[in-house]
């Protein structure tokens, strides 16, 4: 969403926060961005990769992450809550989608929880990068692009979250996690404010 329509977004009056990344200690996640999620992802794919080339410009690192499972001992409760339609590894459906902003050296995180935090080493590897901020995209909103920027919040990083490179199912599902976040856990940002943000032209 642009700046221009904040003023009018269901989320702003929870908005009272504002800051810009530090490109010195920030890294991008772009989550769950695969086939399986085209439908949705899609639309937001020229916001996305204009924010993956902003990061890029500012030397902000990109971490993608992958959403599959292996076996029925990796479903834990996503098996039961989505009736088995899950996103199984070794399908068309489980790659990232080849229309993404991805380079060789980019890293990928394969995860198969809604966090990508859990049983990932994601947080160990960013620590070790000296990261201290986050910018959260990517699909769903209200699940794993949710849950990735809570559980980013309460390991201490800073977080911010994409308005217009994040994306799911349903309108109001996407609006009430943007005004989660804007309450308690996330600085919001989208391509325009984060190429003002980054200085450049």
């Amino acid at each position: 969403m642009s700046s221009s329509l904040k003023s009018s977004s269901p989320y702003s009056k929870y908005e009272i926060r504002n800051r810009n990344p530090n490109p010195k200690s920030c890294a991008l996640l772009v989550i769950d961005m695969q086939n399986y999620f085209s439908s949705m992802a899609t639309p937001i794919l020229p916001f996305l990769n204009t924010t993956i080339s902003l990061c890029r410009r500012a030397s902000i690192p990109v971490i993608f992450t992958r959403h599959r499972h292996k076996s029925p001992s990796d479903y834990a409760m996503l098996g039961e809550w989505w009736f088995g339609d899950l996103v199984f590894d070794g399908t068309p459906e489980a790659e990232l989608m080849e229309a993404l902003d991805r380079g060789e050296d980019d890293m990928v995180v394969e995860k198969d929880s809604y966090s990508a935090f859990r049983n990932t080493g994601l947080e160990e590897k960013l620590v070790e990068m000296g990261v201290e901020e986050v910018i959260v995209t990517g699909v769903m909103t209200n699940l794993c692009c949710e849950t990735t920027a809570r559980e980013a919040f309460v390991r201490g990083f800073r977080v911010f979250f994409s308005t217009d490179a994040t994306a799911t199912s349903d309108r109001d599902l996407h609006e009430a996690t943007l005004k989660n976040m804007a309450y308690g856990f996330a600085y919001f940002l989208d391509c325009h404010k984060l190429k003002q943000s980054l200085s450049l032209n």
